[in-house]
């Protein structure tokens, strides 16, 4: 966990610098269909199972190239580099003929999102123009790295989360309710995705000049984004690496969703997680509840305090009312009582750390499994023999505060979305 700082305070004059690309897109008429191609961010993806559905989807859906499969990394970046050259060459894949913003729509049901796909100025943490809130694993980092190096490319946007930004906000609705889009697919979760092409050099302008002075938030990328750092680092001032595929959101005209990231813990079985957190918890056994049921009773305790469902083969259980003097005994207190109070604060000092001896560390990759959604981290949980930890979400305002006070989230503290569908604009640096 990093230490925490004072945030140097609102960003300078240059504040977000959203830049055109040439995006490159798939040509529909090579692939099965735009649906099939796509793919969630590739830390969303459970694998095996869920890359080899996608993988089988379509011969061509990006999720070879974002997870490409080989026995070591160097093969699977060459790999990916490969099949993305192969695309590209075939036709599958071609560029925009203009630099643009894209203006990208995501209905699910009745929650409507919509914001601005970009190149990104990247910007040091001291700028205060970009905000993380969650630690990255360097391992994610080098991969991430690894495969941007091979394939010179930024495949899938990171999601910003911005406030206040009427004049862009007003023109993405304005574009997305009047225009007739570049692309249109329902992706088989029943999320709606559009897409338009911004090239007209005054509306361009114009999102400049509402972005200057303004910070966003890394809403979901952690780990892409400490990727671009470190590839800019590497390369000399002045070259496309000075610059990251992003998607902007205005959260005052578009409010995300936050949504938990669960936990397998999966060498520990549930009876013994119960019989460990005890003395630390009060437990109580749901039975007979259905999920949705258990989330629910989840939802409840989680308004009086830290609170967590339990589930595996032996049902669920409700953990919630922590004993006061473990929290005060192995919660660090050189954090803001915000931070300290986190559901992922408690759960990784005191009960992966403490009481499960089970720490979040780069050197046991395979101990703990983090899982968006709570059917799939049951069934996990269940087929490995491992403990579930369902979590309840973290509200975007606390995220924002901790934020812009410099100080970190435990990882995998938050799911902001809806997310970027993958595949549908990438980035080639080799086109600028």
């Amino acid at each position: 966990m990093s230490t925490p700082g004072p945030h140097p305070g609102p960003p300078g004059e240059q504040g977000l610098r959203l830049t055109p690309f040439r995006g490159l897109r798939y040509v529909a008429e090579r692939v099965g269909s735009l649906a099939a191609v796509t793919s969630p961010p590739y830390d969303v993806v459970v694998r095996p199972d869920g890359q080899r559905h996608l993988e089988t989807a379509d011969p061509y859906n990006v999720v070879r190239l974002i997870l490409p499969d080989a026995e070591t990394p160097q093969a699977r970046h060459g790999k990916a580099a490969r099949t993305l050259a192969a695309w590209r060459e075939q036709g599958v894949l071609a560029a925009d003929p203009d630099p643009a913003l894209y203006v990208y729509e995501q209905r699910d049901g009745d929650h409507l999102q919509r914001g601005v796909i970009g190149a990104l100025r990247l910007s040091p943490p001291e700028d205060g123009v970009v905000l993380p809130h969650e630690d990255v694993m360097p391992g994610p980092v080098a991969d991430r790295a690894a495969l941007m190096r091979a394939t010179r490319a930024n495949l899938e946007p990171l999601l910003l989360a911005y406030r206040d930004g009427d004049a862009t906000a007003a023109l993405v609705d304005r574009t997305a309710d009047t225009r007739e889009p570049l692309l249109g697919t329902t992706t088989e979760d029943g999320v709606r995705h559009r897409l338009w092409a911004l090239t007209d050099p005054a509306e361009i302008a114009a999102v400049g000049a509402d972005l200057a002075g303004r910070q966003a938030l890394i809403a979901d990328g952690h780990h892409r984004w400490a990727t671009y750092r470190r590839l800019q680092a590497a390369h000399p001032p002045g070259t496309p690496w000075d610059f990251g595929l992003v998607l902007l959101v205005d959260t005052a005209r578009h409010p995300l969703r936050v949504r938990a990231i669960h936990r397998v813990v999966q060498h520990l079985p549930p009876a013994r997680a119960l019989e460990a957190a005890r003395p630390f918890f009060r437990v109580r056994a749901l039975p007979g509840r259905t999920l949705d049921a258990a989330l629910g009773e989840l939802a409840g305790a989680a308004e009086q305090g830290n609170a967590f469902v339990l589930a595996g083969g032996n049902g669920f259980h409700l953990l919630d009312r922590p004993d006061p003097g473990a929290l005060d005994r192995h919660v660090p207190a050189d954090r803001p009582p915000q931070w300290q109070r986190l559901d992922a604060t408690v759960l990784h000092h005191l009960l992966l750390d403490h009481v499960w001896q089970v720490p979040d560390s780069p050197d046991l990759p395979d101990e703990i499994r983090y899982i968006h959604t709570a059917d799939a981290a049951v069934e996990q949980a269940v087929r490995h023999g491992g403990t579930a930890v369902l979590m309840h979400p973290v509200r975007e305002p606390v995220v924002r505060e901790l934020a812009q006070q410099g100080v970190m989230m435990p990882r995998k503290s938050t799911s902001f979305g809806p997310k970027p569908a993958g595949g549908l604009v990438m980035r080639s640096l080799d086109l600028g």
